[in-house]
C-alpha cells in the first residue's frame, strides 16, 4: 500500500535520512519523534505535499511523485484524508456544511455518510452548530470525521493530540483507530505525544536514526 525507498530531505547543510516503511492496506503506523526529526516532512513526502530530497513513495504499487502535480493533487483528494494538531474549517459554516463542503470538492456528497459518522462519535446533536461553539476535542472528532467522510484509502494525522488533555487525546486516538478500521483505512500518526507509544504495535521512532 504505502512503500518507501530512501527518503532524505535537506535543511541548508542537514540532511535527514528516514527509514523505508513498507505498511499493507488497512495497516496502522505511528512514526514518533521530537521536534527537528523530520517528522512532519516525512509526512508531507508520504502526502505528495512536498518531494524528497531522494528516494521514492510507492503508493499501490504507483510511484507518488513521477506523477504531474494535477494528478497527484486529484489522486490526494480522492484517496488520502489529513487530520491536523490544530483543525482548520470554515468558521461561517456550521459543522454540517463544513462536512458537505468537503465532500463536494470529491464530488461525493452523501448526507447519510456524515450523519452516520457524526452518531458514531457521539455529536450528531451539534452538526448544526458554529464551528466556533465547540470545545477542542469536539473540533478534534469533526476534523477526523472530515478526514474519513470521503472514504479514502489512507489517513495521515499530524500531531492530532498534543494539544489535548488525556481524556481527550485517549478518545480521539480511539476514534481514529477505530474508524479507521471499520472503513479499512490505512492510517499513519506522527507525533511527539509519548501517550501514544502504547498505543500502536506498528511504529517507527525517528529519534532513533
Amino acid at each position: 500500500m504505502i512503500r518507501t525507498n530512501n527518503l532524505t530531505v535537506k535543511y541548508g547543510d542537514v540532511h535527514i535520512k528516514f527509514p523505508n516503511i513498507n505498511l499493507d492496506y488497512g495497516g496502522q503506523l505511528l512514526i514518533i519523534g521530537k521536534s527537528g526529526s523530520g517528522k512532519t516532512s516525512l509526512l508531507n513526502i508520504l502526502g505528495g505535499l512536498m518531494p524528497p530530497e531522494t528516494g521514492n513513495v510507492l503508493v499501490n504499487d504507483l510511484d507518488f511523485f513521477s506523477l504531474s502535480r494535477n494528478k497527484r493533487d486529484n489522486f490526494r483528494g480522492q484517496q488520502i484524508g489529513f487530520v491536523f494538531q490544530t483543525p482548520h474549517f470554515i468558521k461561517s459554516l456550521s459543522v454540517n456544511d463544513n462536512l458537505r463542503f468537503s465532500q463536494y470538492m470529491s464530488s461525493k456528497v452523501n448526507q447519510s455518510k456524515i450523519d452516520m459518522l457524526l452518531k458514531k462519535v457521539d455529536i450528531l446533536k451539534l452538526k448544526n452548530s458554529k464551528i466556533q461553539n465547540l470545545s477542542e476535542g469536539e473540533k478534534q472528532r469533526i476534523s477526523i470525521i472530515r478526514a474519513l467522510v470521503n472514504q479514502p484509502s489512507i489517513v495521515f494525522a499530524d500531531e492530532p493530540t498534543s494539544a489535548l488533555d488525556d481524556d481527550s487525546c485517549f478518545n480521539v486516538v480511539d476514534l481514529l483507530t477505530n474508524l479507521s478500521q471499520e472503513n479499512n483505512t490505512t492510517l499513519v500518526i506522527v507525533t511527539h505525544d509519548k501517550r501514544l507509544k502504547d498505543k500502536f504495535s506498528n511504529q517507527i521512532n525517528l529519534n532513533d536514526f
